[in-house]
């Protein structure tokens, strides 16, 4: 099945989830180097966590996001990030 420009737009540019936010907020560290992470950075960090398919998944990626995070790492660690998602249509 092939995306449509549409998918793919909302691919490249997704809105901060509320949760992700949140949870952002409540931990200073994490949010410090959130704010200095490139754009594609923080675009792979919300891809990454809105392709758990399961509540629990979702819950244990934002622990691990802020746990990263904290420690000062901007990158998500094994995620093919878009072009990933693009070629498997795991949109």
């Amino acid at each position: 099945m092939k995306m449509t420009k549409e998918q793919i737009n909302k691919l490249l540019h997704p809105k901060m989830p509320a949760d992700l936010s949140k949870a952002l907020s409540a931990t200073p560290k994490a949010l410090e180097t959130w704010k200095s992470a490139s754009t594609i950075a923080q675009r792979d960090w919300i891809l990454w966590l809105n392709t758990a398919k399961q509540t629990e998944t979702r819950v244990r990626r934002i622990k691990k996001a802020l746990d990263v995070l904290s420690k000062g790492k901007k990158r998500v660690c094994c995620f093919g990030g878009v072009n990933w998602l693009i070629k498997n249509n795991q949109v």
